[in-house]
């Protein structure tokens, strides 16, 4: 068993880049999607583009969201595949801070690719249709 399923990460609020809060305000209003599930989106096009580096944009006028309203039951499971992403079933040291870094990375760049792909309410039901 690898290390990373044997520590749990729990987080109760988790604030995303003033940038990416832009993003998701008019990603929103353009798609009809509340923020958590722009966020939610975010997350996994960019768990996708595969592991991330560099240093999120500044976090201190960004959106907080409460945990359960971003991940909702399913916290475990994109921190778990957050995880996979960046460290593969390599072991691995990192501690808490720098994985909540490389998840407003991957939110950051999730933003970004679905800024240019979700332009009205028919383009955010045609991307979820597509994954199905």
């Amino acid at each position: 068993m690898h290390r990373f399923w044997r520590r749990p990460m729990h987080i109760n609020k988790f604030r995303i880049s003033s940038t990416a809060t832009g993003q998701v305000r008019i990603i929103s209003q353009r798609s009809g999607l509340t923020p958590n599930l722009v966020c939610r989106m975010a997350m996994l096009s960019s768990f996708e583009a595969g592991p991330i580096s560099g240093a999120a944009d500044d976090t201190s006028e960004g959106q907080e969201f409460n945990a359960y309203t971003l991940f909702g039951d399913f916290q475990p499971l994109f921190i778990d595949l957050l995880k996979y992403v960046e460290f593969g079933l390599e072991e691995f040291e990192t501690d808490d801070t720098d994985l909540l870094e490389r998840l407003r990375l991957h939110i950051d760049r999730g933003v970004r690719q679905l800024s240019v792909r979700l332009k009205s309410p028919a383009d955010a039901a045609e991307l979820i249709a597509g994954s199905a």
